[in-house]
């Protein structure tokens, strides 16, 4: 199933695949039109971001011009996990992944599916909620197919989530950390590690 999966990205379709949090809608952000196909199928506004995944630190970060110190402490210490980090993105990243600051959001999943197909890409794939825009992220297969049915090329089945938040993210002003949106990590435990 996963060189049916891959197979699927590269053509421009869409994958939902569980991550540590919710299960996604995965598509290879270089394949030409597969990123307005995404913003199609979940009914999102091209001006709202989407994060992505990756397989390691090395390919986390491939995807950005450079990366605080600040950055690779945390990754460090929470990847893999659900903390995604809002890094400057390098030139040749697509506009509908990039935020007004001109960031990219990127994490590293813990999921073993999640690192299996990334790996097998050889680059970050969108991270995005399995759900349609302002309807609650899917938290199993069957939720999944019921947003999409057709609409997605590749299901794969990791069970039931169990987590109750999204990923916390963090962005970077300089030295400065911000919190963007609160999830699964504490802001409290972020603050406190990088004391």
């Amino acid at each position: 199933m996963l060189v049916r999966a891959v197979d699927a990205l590269r053509r421009g379709e869409v994958v939902v695949y569980p991550t540590e949090t919710f299960y996604a809608l995965g598509v290879d952000f270089s394949t030409p039109g597969a990123l307005d196909h995404l913003f199609s199928l979940k009914m999102r506004q091209p001006d709202s971001p989407i994060a992505l995944i990756a397989a390691d630190t090395t390919m986390a970060f491939s995807i950005a011009r450079e990366a605080p110190a600040a950055a690779r402490a945390l990754a460090e210490k929470f990847w893999p996990g659900p903390l995604t980090l809002v890094l400057p993105a390098r030139t040749e990243i697509p506009a509908g992944l990039i935020g007004p600051d001109g960031g990219v959001g990127v994490r590293v999943s813990p999921h073993p599916l999640c690192r299996a197909l990334t790996s097998a890409l050889g680059h970050p794939l969108t991270a995005t909620s399995a759900n349609r825009s302002g309807e609650p992220p899917a938290r199993s297969i069957e939720e999944a197919r019921a947003y999409f049915g057709g609409g997605v090329a590749v299901y794969f089945d990791g069970g039931p989530a169990s987590a109750v938040s999204p990923s916390t993210v963090v962005g970077f002003d300089g030295a400065r950390v911000r919190i963007i949106r609160r999830g699964a990590i504490a802001e409290s435990a972020i603050v406190e590690y990088l004391k």
